[in-house]
């Protein structure tokens, strides 16, 4: 089988941990795994040369959960990371990984407390991930027994020999079994990391992946910090600030690509999904809506984009950032072609700050961090973009018949109350409705229509939904118009003096005991 065609459903893993890595957005294993997966499941020592961010914690991570005993709640399994943040992040992954199979995973490093840490390896660890000076630590103490351990993992070996960890190292290997599978990670092997290897692994197999170089001069990359609670909603802020023309968004699960389309055409932006549930036939009509401008976005996961040639992409966002960099390298190079400029946007979680350095540090780059674009910079990106339409129109020239009605009217009024006028009637589209400072909503006369980011997913109802603007906004609950709940959201109408009781006090209502955001909604 060659690495082309090498899946995860193709190596044969167990159920729960397919589950598992299908439910973390995985949707294909990353060049190290590709090659390391097989060879560690069939017993090999290995050498693993790679950039940190290339996917690397799962290439040991799943060949771990699958090789365990899960009758035995002894340390079968022991992962050496030069750093506690590198410590927690293995233990995060690998818990991730073994999840639906019920595995234990119990991180040790410096800094906790010695108490905490022995109760949770009394309770029962089958995998234990630490620094090599707290592992030592608990070897000497007694609290950490590694005759059962049957997998040992060095990960980013260099950076532990950096670091004067190497004898630390040398003690551990000497205090586990030697009948055993030992894996070394690391971006370099130099001399005395090579002498290691020879030391204490047996015939490894030595893989070399060579990171992918970026070298995209046209793209600007920035990136956003923000709260998953408040994705969709800075998103959207995002692109009308951005003023996008044609935008992939990049997500890691179909689930995930169905319920942002969903929340984006909610909001009025003309939005398609492509994944791999898509036959042929409807792949092949969503693209063509695309390329023909019929859609403005595309929101996809990394192989349904694939192969895909699209020419005049003005921006790729990251809504979720890929599992490794290469998969970033070819989200982003969908932009930019041809020798035209291109925006590359990535949402950040606080949580992962670490991966986006390590990708940065790889492909040596620094994405620009921006601060979030409130409603009032949205705004006034309304009204710049507005007034360059009027400039546009006036340097096009003016139609006689035009200037005659605006001669007739100045007779009356000032020229710049009639400008206003005619601005305001264009922003209406012609529909006085007494709420133009909130836009085209799609509400009935004389209301406004808001966009609340519940729905019955969270068990609300409309008596909810009154009760909690009511409550929090103080309106009288009667004002409240028509309340359209779906599953993820929920549209509901009320005239524009309560609507903005409702904005000035957004931070006091609670539904359901939760938090809502709430906005003027966009007509479909």
């Amino acid at each position: 089988m060659t690495e082309q065609e090498t899946t995860f459903q193709s190596m044969n893993l167990s159920p729960s941990v397919l589950k598992a890595v299908q439910s973390m957005g995985f949707e294909e294993p990353s060049p190290i795994q590709k090659k390391t997966i097989p060879l560690i499941l069939e017993g090999h020592d290995l050498i693993g040369q790679a950039q940190t961010g290339t996917g690397k914690t799962a290439a040991f991570g799943v060949p771990i959960v699958e090789r365990l005993d899960h009758r035995s709640k002894r340390v079968q399994a022991l992962v050496l990371a030069p750093t506690r943040e590198l410590a927690i992040q293995v233990s995060e992954e690998i818990t991730k990984i073994g999840k639906f199979a019920g595995v234990k995973v119990v991180p040790i490093y410096g800094g906790q407390s010695y108490d905490r840490q022995i109760r949770a390896l009394e309770h029962g660890a089958q995998v234990v991930i630490g620094t090599p000076g707290r592992v030592m630590d608990h070897i000497r103490r007694g609290t950490l027994k590694l005759d059962h351990v049957k997998m040992m993992v060095l990960d980013e070996a260099d950076e532990m020999l950096d670091m004067g960890f190497i004898e630390d190292v040398e003690f551990i290997l000497q205090n586990v079994p030697e009948e055993r599978q030992t894996l070394l990670f690391s971006a370099t092997v130099p001399d005395p990391i090579a002498k290691l290897s020879r030391r204490y692994l047996k015939e490894p197999v030595h893989v070399n992946i060579s990171p992918e170089r970026l070298t995209v001069p046209l793209i600007d990359q920035a990136f956003y910090e923000v709260r998953e609670y408040e994705k969709l909603d800075a998103l959207t802020r995002i692109l009308d600030m951005e003023g996008a023309e044609r935008t992939i968004i990049f997500c890691r699960t179909k689930k995930r690509v169905d319920e942002l389309t969903e929340g984006l055409q909610a909001r009025g932006y003309t939005a398609e999904a492509i994944h791999g549930d898509l036959n042929q036939v409807q792949r092949n009509r969503v693209m063509k809506r695309f390329k023909e401008g019929g859609s403005e976005i595309l929101v996809a996961t990394d192989v349904a984009a694939r192969g895909l040639d699209i020419e005049n992409v003005s921006h790729v966002i990251n809504y979720d950032l890929p599992q490794d960099t290469e998969s970033y390298v070819h989200r982003i190079g969908r932009t930019g072609r041809a020798g035209r400029t291109g925006t590359a946007i990535s949402l950040i979680h606080p949580k992962e700050f670490r991966q986006l350095r390590q990708m940065e540090r790889i492909l040596r780059v620094r994405l620009q961090r921006r601060p979030l674009p409130t409603m009032a910079d949205v705004a006034e990106k309304q009204r710049e973009a507005l007034k360059q339409r009027l400039a546009d129109e006036i340097q096009r020239g003016v139609l006689p018949a035009y200037q005659d009605l605006v001669m007739q009217l100045a007779e009356e009024y000032d020229s710049v109350d009639i400008a206003a006028a005619a601005v305001r009637l264009m922003v209406d589209k012609g529909r006085d409705t007494g709420t133009e400072e909130f836009g085209e909503t799609g509400a009935e006369p004389g209301m406004v229509r808001l966009f609340l980011n519940l729905g019955r997913m969270d068990r609300v109802t409309p008596a909810d939904i009154v009760r909690g603007m009511a409550e929090g906004a103080g309106i009288q609950g009667s004002v409240i118009g028509l309340i359209d709940i779906y599953d993820r959201f929920t549209f509901v109408e009320m005239p524009k003096d309560a609507v903005k009781k409702v904005l000035q006090n957004v931070g006091s209502i609670m539904i359901r005991g939760k938090s809502v955001n709430l906005e003027p909604a966009r007509p479909r």
